[in-house]
């Protein structure tokens, strides 16, 4: 399915003069696509994944995630439960392009993977199961996607399954997710009768052929039962290409039969431009619709050059700054992941959005303010690794030998700095103690866990300051026992591990301010500070702000870091449960300052001890991590499961009736819902099935709080 989409290559210099050389980065880069797999667990992501690198060449043997031989999912604990845990990263290639591929998790406990992964990644193909449409994980990847403006394509998966409804789907994707679809292909069949695909574009049949693992695509005429229906498809397909790009409408007025180089051009800009989403269909499980898929990914997906330049500030004016995707450019990069490599130790998983990262060659990262070496780079396959000279605009790699760098941060020229955004992870909202089984396993106890929070920053490690417990919280109990296996095993820690338990959060109702002195002599040298502080309650959700309202002579410059990292530690442990203090807006308005007296000392603690006098007066609330309940259960248990819901202070929000079955839409606090997926198949004969993601905190009821705050 070659278009003549590609750059023209010339010799010497192109039609804008430049050099040769640089025509021919230009041109390469123009090849370059940096996407990633996504979707909701047991769409097929990882299947999808395996198929790519078979028909590209990549790899010579097609891997199964029921056999656990997949290359993507390499992990022990991958394998054995079937499921996709960490991003995969890998690089293959497939008509001249160089495709840099993530296969993310589909869990909503590992969602941090996929919201790092869009962070760097230009374009996206999203997974949807023919027969279960758009999934509760599925919708929060596609508003990731969203979120980061990537362009997308949508793969209908598993036609060959029993229920497949192809434009059932698309109506859902349609309905649910808001987007304005360009449907490409139509299937030929659909469960046990799908052979193949109508390419509407081409208005051809294509078919692959079994006894050849799907290797070969077969072209020929279109079914005949399939004409009418394919015919009014394309020219649906026309008319809503033509409503994005004035040069496909051209062509329409002129002749309705758009030709397909014309037809895929202005597919493309409205794909790039996050008008459109293409709309393709299979069985990578079978063999059938892969390679038009990686045509597509080729054809309508961004390269580095599609998307607009990176922006950032400079670190110290706070200017903004912006890169474009050029080698020539200063270097600014971004590592989305670490891991614990057994070989390389500690492995940064990079995106360069400008310039040239060389072996060997300095880095400066403007949140340390640190200048770093890169010892070695390195071209990420799954687990395996590739040793390289350099990463170049565009490109993403591993990186060895930095060793104060964490996800999020930007890696830059010292002297062109720039600060990219950080990636935004959400909070965890299950905890569980650990504990070493000796003394003498303390230390690896600490080791282990201080790299499994640098891999995953949504895992949190504290200790619990009135019981010297270590406590260790994530996203869910799925998150939690990987990583405490991965701790066991990998890490050959000694350690015995509670029960999880809720994280909960505490906040205030109403505005309140106190004024705190500070003034004593230690060690044979006066302290003095005196602060005062008013605080009032935010929005749910908007996070918690510090603005400091006093001139520099009532408290100097140099003291006001001080007075924040005293008020963070209130936050941190507030006044009902020592739980973290969030949505609060907290504003420092007065304070006295004496230059002989007053200390670092003296207006860290003031500053923590007149928050925390103000928290006392502001009316402090509870709150509980409520979760976003999504079930899928046949008609006839539906009774039993509401009546379940009901008794976990469930609030069912939406009923929606499908073919012989019910999905339901529900919210509830985690600290109900612990054990519920065993308990949901008790009622319905292990039939129905859910799925569950953190949405919000809300205020624990009365009774139940006095019950929190006394045990």
């Amino acid at each position: 399915m070659e278009l003549a989409l590609e750059p023209t290559e010339q010799c010497g210099a192109d039609s804008a003069g430049r050099p040769a050389a640089e025509s021919e980065r230009s041109g390469a880069l123009a090849r370059v696509r940096n996407f990633g797999i996504v979707a909701h667990i047991d769409a097929g992501k990882t299947t999808v994944s395996e198929r790519i690198l078979y028909y590209s060449g990549r790899v010579h043997k097609m891997g199964e995630v029921h056999e656990g031989t997949t290359v993507m999912d390499w992990m022990p604990q991958e394998q054995e439960r079937g499921i996709t845990i960490t991003s995969a990263a890998t690089t293959c290639r497939w008509r001249g392009h160089e495709l840099h591929l993530i296969d993310t998790p589909g869990h909503v406990d590992f969602t941090a993977e996929v919201e790092r992964s869009l962070r760097v990644l230009d374009g996206a193909v999203g997974v949807f199961c023919a027969v279960a449409g758009v999934q509760p994980q599925s919708e929060t990847v596609w508003r990731q996607a969203d979120k980061y403006r990537v362009p997308r394509i949508a793969f209908v998966n598993k036609m060959d399954r029993l229920g497949a409804r192809f434009d059932w789907v698309c109506d859902h994707i349609r309905a649910r997710l808001g987007a304005r679809l360009a449907v490409l292909q139509l299937p030929i069949g659909e469960g046990d009768s799908f052979r193949g695909v109508v390419d509407l574009l081409r208005m051809e049949a294509l078919s692959f052929p079994e006894e050849e693992q799907g290797a070969r695509v077969e072209r020929g005429p279109i079914p005949v039962e399939l004409r009418a229906r394919a015919e009014a498809a394309r020219a649906a397909l026309v008319e809503t290409v033509a409503e994005h790009d004035e040069r496909v409408l051209a062509a329409y007025l002129e002749a309705p039969d758009v030709p397909a180089e014309r037809l895929a051009e202005g597919l493309r800009a409205a794909t790039v431009a996050g008008r459109l989403t293409p709309v393709l269909c299979g069985s990578a499980l079978k063999n059938k619709g892969i390679q038009p898929l990686l045509d597509a990914v080729a054809d309508y997906l961004p390269s580095p050059l599609d998307v607009p330049p990176v922006s950032g500030r400079h670190p110290k004016t706070d200017a903004e700054l912006t890169r474009r995707a050029d080698d020539a450019e200063p270097l600014a990069a971004l590592v989305f992941k670490v891991a614990n490599d057994p070989y390389f130790g500690k492995l940064l998983y990079t995106r360069v959005y400008s310039g040239v990262l060389r072996k060997n060659g300095n880095v400066y990262n403007p949140r340390t303010r640190k200048r770093e070496r890169v010892g070695r780079i390195v071209e990420v396959h799954a687990n395996q690794r590739r040793d390289i000279e350099a990463l170049r605009a565009g490109d993403i790699g591993g990186l060895v030998g930095v060793k104060f760098a964490t996800t999020g941060d930007t890696l830059c020229a010292e002297n062109q700095p720039i600060l990219l955004e950080r990636i935004a992870f959400p909070e965890p909202v299950v905890a569980m103690a650990i504990e070493p089984r000796s003394s003498a396993d303390r230390a690896d106890l600490e080791a282990a866990l201080q790299a499994l929070a640098d891999e995953d920053p949504t895992f949190r490690v504290r200790v619990d300051a009135e019981t010297g417990q270590t406590i260790v919280s994530g996203m869910g109990e799925l998150q939690l026992e990987i990583l405490k296996d991965r701790m066991f095993r990998e890490f050959k820690v000694r350690a015995n591990a509670g029960r999880p338990m809720v994280s909960y959060r505490e906040t205030v109702t109403a505005p309140a301010a106190a004024e705190h002195t500070f003034d004593r002599e230690i060690g044979g040298k006066k302290h003095f500070a005196r602060l005062r502080i008013e605080i009032e309650p935010r929005a749910r959700g908007a996070g918690n702000e510090i603005v400091f309202a006093v001139p520099p002579d009532a408290l100097p410059n140099e003291l006001r870091a001080a007075v924040e990292e005293g008020l963070r530690d209130a936050l941190s442990t507030g006044v009902l449960g020592h739980y973290p203090v969030i949505d609060i807006a907290v504003r420092v308005a007065g304070a006295e300052f004496r230059a002989t007296e007053s200390s670092e000392v003296a207006f860290r603690t003031a500053a923590t001890l007149a928050l925390r006098e103000a928290l006392q007066a502001a009316r402090p609330a509870l709150l509980e991590p409520v979760m976003e309940l999504d079930i899928l259960t046949p008609d006839e248990h539906l009774g039993d499961v509401l009546n379940d819901l009901n008794s976990r202070r469930a609030k069912v929000r939406e009923i929606e009736a499908r073919e012989g079955a019910q999905a339901v839409r529900a919210d509830a606090p985690l600290v109900e819902l612990f054990g519920y997926a065993t308990r949901l198949r008790s009622l319905s004969k292990g039939r129905a099935t859910c799925a569950m993601e953190p949405r919000r905190f809300d205020e624990v009821p009365e009774p139940l709080r006095a019950a929190l705050l006394n045990r």
